[in-house]
């Protein structure tokens, strides 16, 4: 219970802030809000805009894998920090790492992800999925703190209507 009490309360604060906003992100009723908890150097990267891709790789079918699609917004929180910036997604890509091996995504990858260190792509071997998003207009707000306790590096607050539609949800 206490997951839909500060998950429902970011989603509002969420919804009042884009409504102030004019730099093109828009929170319609199709459009899927997600929180993706980040470390730097990769946080300051995106606000920044120098990372234009954001990854999340695991070994588990999990959020964001099948869950995000293009239009939906990210706000962006820091490890154990409030939420600092928020960007909308342009696109995404979901890798099965079976058929698609670690170092495809890396030659095409590594610069957007800003991730040419080879630790990064060590670190990821033994994964078997990978979930990619092009992202834009990341815009840097004022720090919002969330009563988020628990380990996971992403939550779907709302999905997309898409995948609805879809049928994947």
């Amino acid at each position: 219970m206490i997951e839909a009490t500060w998950s429902s309360t970011l989603l509002r604060q969420a919804t009042r802030l884009l409504s102030r906003t004019s730099n093109g992100l828009a929170l319609g009723d199709h459009v899927g809000v997600h929180l993706a908890i980040l470390v730097e150097p990769y946080l300051g990267l995106i606000l920044e805009g120098k990372k234009t891709v954001e990854s999340r790789f695991g070994v588990q079918r999990c959020a964001p894998h099948g869950q995000v699609a293009p239009h939906d917004i990210i706000l962006l929180k820091r490890v154990s920090g409030p939420v600092v910036g928020i960007c909308r997604v342009r696109e995404t890509w979901f890798f099965d790492l079976k058929r698609t091996t670690i170092d495809a995504l890396r030659a095409r990858f590594s610069r957007p992800l800003c991730a040419e260190d080879p630790a990064f792509w060590a670190e990821r071997a033994h994964t078997t999925l990978a979930t990619l998003m092009s992202i834009d207009l990341v815009m840097s707000i004022d720090p919002i703190d969330v009563a988020k306790r628990d380990r996971r590096g992403w939550v779907t607050l709302r999905p997309p209507a898409t995948l609805f539609a879809s049928g994947v949800a």
